[in-house]
């Protein structure tokens, strides 16, 4: 039996370290198949303290508590236990094993049960959990609601079998050990030194010969259990919830910030083999250069890894605005698509790597045959009619037949960051998403009709609406005050203290120019020395570069950047998130570096420097007695994406309206981090929603279910969903009629107001 047991194992482990390390091998190959991305080696430093801190910590994991610290035990397990595996190799050959030095070292040993008994508890737990949350048993007749719907679970049940058989080997193998060597009288075989199998050791009995036998068995089980995992793995390369326990300190190693920012805010330039791309001489680029993603290796090597690392968990997924309101597009589902076309195509690629790709279609057109290459893998489109079926299965809109994905599953991207956010490997969903939407512009000019418009009134008028730019000062029409414009009261913004960037919305739709009124008013009664540009001001290029127009981005941010570095701007404030992110966080790429705050951060220092007291409550609340309300108005707040989760903007809007007396203020359940988007980012303001539900509608109705008396806002591009999602709702009677949008800004103009109202003569 035990030479029969030692061969089986031997053959086994061949094959098996054989094949992980053929597939290891393979996934260098293909990750190299994609564009150089020279941005993510440096800081070397601190990309490993981030990685540790991520790998040790689990801080990715902590947004579910309960199943990051049985993540943990199970991972750590990985590493600790491997030396119970070189053990159970020993114990082939001689049933008495132990590793030299530490096999009897008793911290090593109390380790090694610690974990191994945690670990069991943290995969039966994770087991019962993917049980508890199966698609079958979410909500919804087709499971959408469950974030595990579309893994793969074959995968997912026999990995977590694998290790639930792995810690039960090596428990027993422990209560071997210990049975056997108090058989043989040795002078370890203790609780001391068998602190949690003990117990268990004591059941097994006293025949020397069984215990030598049962442990050759065990250990040869355990060999097994680890070797078919090996094999079952390095057979298949696609299996993500295995490779990433190897492959996510790499993706980790190589995010995008090297201090552990997750990879939003700015978008990167267009990039063609690793140098971003400059417009004015784009003439100059090979006609075979890729503008964005067309080609699944025309995304960046990271990219090709960040697929790869997918463990199909579905955090993103559960996040998603666009798959919570029954869209096709799941972030996890279309990372899944990639990788998979990724390793289909790989090996062609890598066969043809020293011929031309043109020579391709000539071999195996009219029939011909090349035994190298797939035509229908090579010249698989990212993007293309799949014959997606929205009334049918979510799944059918992904590697359904003549494309990867459907293009509605690229376009009901809200580029909220949500996927990002979530992500515990750091996949950078957004950044891919939008490269294969600047392929579908710039070079298959395949968009929504809906940005025909959008695009048309950026390039001619310089803002979404289409508007004159004469009318860019009409909100400040009968302000009380004078506000200064550069070029005709100041000539130049090194005069001011701020320069305040109205942004399309804030000059030209309605609602969003209360909030401009309304801040503008703040600042004179503050007494901050401000300025506009007026008709010199126009679009930032947030929504161009979002649905993927880089070239008109380019276009207009450039321009910008002339103006103001030209004017020496130096401070910044803005009402629109979208504005606040492109000015802080990608004009830097082309010169532009500014200290740009958001209203509600400049407008609660100011607060707080007493420049601005906001001494009476809203309209409608009771008064104050004594300096204490009697009630209040109820207040909820909605996180703008690329305020909040783009830019970690969360305490100071927070604060504002808890400055303002008589407000009682109500969290949604989903804010901060996990805020559910308005619906209106990646240019979606500006296309229709024709697929399942609105998501403005959705978060109209959470804000709603608080019971608020105000819905406050911080981006006018929120303001105009949720205003639009509240009266839908206040028509069809689910919310009350009182209930409103109000811009923070214009509560606290209120407060501030009334405070500087005369008291009434006495009569």
């Amino acid at each position: 039996m035990q030479t029969a047991a030692i061969a089986v194992s031997l053959v086994a482990s061949v094959v098996g370290f054989g094949l992980l390390t053929r597939t290891a091998a393979g996934f260098v190959q293909t990750v190299r198949l994609g564009q150089p991305d020279p941005t993510r080696t440096g800081s070397p430093v601190a990309r490993t303290r981030t990685l540790l801190r991520e790998f040790l910590g689990h801080t990715r994991m902590a947004k579910l508590p309960v199943v990051a610290v049985a993540h943990w035990f199970v991972m750590v397990s990985f590493g600790v236990l491997f030396f119970s595996l070189v053990t159970a190799y020993g114990q082939l050959f001689d049933p008495h094993f132990v590793l030299p030095v530490v096999g009897h070292w008793i911290p090593f040993e109390w380790l090694g049960e610690v974990v191994a008994w945690v670990s069991l508890l943290g995969i039966v737990y994770l087991i019962a959990l993917r049980q508890a949350k199966k698609p079958s048993r979410s909500a919804g007749a087709d499971g959408r609601r469950s974030r595990f719907y579309g893994s793969t679970f074959w995968q997912a049940y026999y990995v977590e079998l694998t290790i639930l058989g792995v810690v039960l080997c090596v428990l027993t193998l422990r209560a071997l050990e210990y049975a056997l060597g108090r058989v043989d009288g040795d002078d370890w075989a203790t609780a001391l030194h068998f602190p949690l199998t003990a117990w268990l050791g004591g059941l097994f009995g006293s025949d020397a010969g069984r215990l030598e036998a049962a442990v050759v068995a065990v250990a040869t089980i355990k060999i097994l259990i680890s070797m078919a995992w090996a094999i079952t793995i390095g057979l298949n390369a696609t299996m993500g919830v295995a490779w990433h326990r190897f492959l996510a300190f790499f993706n980790i190693w190589f995010k995008r910030h090297p201090d552990g920012r997750t990879s939003l805010g700015a978008l990167q330039p267009i990039a063609v083999r690793g140098v971003p791309v400059d417009f004015e001489n784009v003439d100059e680029l090979d006609e075979d250069a890729a503008l964005g993603a067309g080609k699944v290796e025309d995304f960046t090597w990271k990219g090709l890894l960040d697929f790869s690392t997918c463990t199909e968990c579905g955090r993103c997924q559960s996040q998603c605005p666009a798959w919570n309101t029954d869209k096709p597009l799941s972030p996890k589902l279309l990372v899944m698509a990639l990788r998979d076309h990724a390793h289909d195509k790989a090996p062609y690629l890598q066969a043809l790597a020293g011929s031309a790709r043109s020579d391709l279609t000539d071999r195996t057109a009219g029939g011909g045959q090349d035994p190298h290459a797939d035509v229908d893998v090579l010249n698989l489109a990212l993007v293309g009619g799949t014959g997606y079926d929205p009334a049918g299965d979510p799944l059918g809109a992904y590697n359904a037949g003549g494309a990867v994905i459907d293009p509605d599953v690229l376009w009901s991207c809200t580029t909220c960051g949500a996927c990002v956010e979530q992500c515990p490997v750091d996949i950078e969903h957004v950044d891919h998403v939008v490269d294969m939407r600047r392929y579908q512009v710039l070079i298959e000019s395949a968009f929504p009709n809906e940005l025909n418009g959008l695009f048309k009134n950026l390039e001619n008028n310089a803002n979404p609406w289409g508007v004159n730019a004469r009318a860019r000062l009409d909100w400040a029409k009968d302000l009380p005050f004078e506000v200064k414009q550069v070029g005709q009261d100041v000539e130049s913004l090194a005069d001011v203290e701020y320069l305040f960037w109205v942004g399309c919305a804030g000059a030209f739709e309605d609602r969003a120019k209360k909030t401009t009124r309304a801040v503008a008013e703040l600042l004179h009664t503050a007494g901050v020395d401000f300025a506009v540009l007026g008709d010199g001001e126009q679009c930032t290029g947030d929504p161009a570069r979002r649905a993927g127009n880089e070239f008109l981005f380019q276009m207009l941010a450039q321009a910008n950047v002339e103006t103001l570095n030209e004017l020496e701007a130096r401070k910044i404030v803005v009402t629109c998130a979208h504005c606040f992110n492109t000015l802080s966080k990608e004009y830097p790429q082309l010169g532009g570096r500014y200290e740009v705050v958001h209203h509600t951060q400049l407008l609660n220092a100011l607060v707080r420097d007493k420049k601005l007291v906001p001494v009476a409550p809203p309209a409608g609340a009771p008064a104050a007695k004594d300096g204490v309300t009697a009630g209040g108005t109820s207040v909820t707040y909605h996180d703008p994406c690329y305020l909040g989760r783009h830019n970690d903007v969360y305490e100071p809007p927070r604060e504002l309206i808890g400055a303002v007396p008589g407000v009682e203020y109500r969290e949604m359940p989903r804010s901060r981090q996990t805020s559910f988007c308005c619906g209106a980012g990646g240019a979606r303001m500006w296309m229709e929603e024709t697929l399942g539900t609105r998501i403005n509608t959705n978060r109209t109705a959470e804000a709603v279910a608080t019971g608020a008396d105000k819905i406050a806002i911080g981006c006018p591009f929120c303001r105009v969903m949720l205003s639009d999602g509240l009266a839908a709702a206040q028509a069809d009677g689910a919310a009350r009629e009182e209930v409103e949008v109000v811009d923070i800004a214009q509560m606290l103009l209120a407060a501030v107001r009334r405070g500087q109202e005369p008291e009434p003569a006495p009569v």
